[in-house]
């Protein structure tokens, strides 16, 4: 499919300060992990599968067609930075998969006799249930 250690490879982390609350720590520990990937110019990925990822993370790139990231979950970079790795690789994954093609089935004919057996059963009980007409 495609190789995770090229991949990797072309990736950018920067570590930045995480948001929220956090006490006196959160000031002081650029904990929070940015990951950028610039898909136009990467060579792990032929120019087909390129056009599909395009496709598929056009809401997530920017205009100049960069995946951007980001992981501030933990308080240790180091886990930040494998968990936005998992996520990446996951995403990348599942935007490469292409859906089979439905097939449209015949509806059975017993099922249409069914359906047409009860939609007549049901418009008796209604007309039983008018006024005779004494006429």
């Amino acid at each position: 499919m495609f190789s995770e250690a090229a991949l990797i490879q072309e990736l950018q982390f920067k570590a930045v300060r995480s948001s929220g609350a956090g006490g006196q720590h959160v000031n002081k520990v650029a904990s929070k992990i940015e990951l950028s990937f610039d898909l136009l110019n990467s060579q792990a990925f032929s120019e087909a599968k390129k056009a599909r990822l395009l496709a598929k993370l056009q809401p997530r790139l920017t205009n100049n067609g960069v995946l951007l990231m980001q992981c501030g979950e933990s308080r240790s970079q180091h886990k930040n930075k494998d968990i936005i790795i998992k996520r990446f690789l996951a995403l990348i994954k599942s935007s490469l998969i292409i859906p089979k093609k439905r097939i449209p089935t015949k509806i059975p004919k017993s099922v249409i006799r069914k359906r047409l057996k009860n939609k007549r059963n049901l418009a008796d009980k209604k007309a039983n249930r008018r006024k005779p007409d004494l006429d």
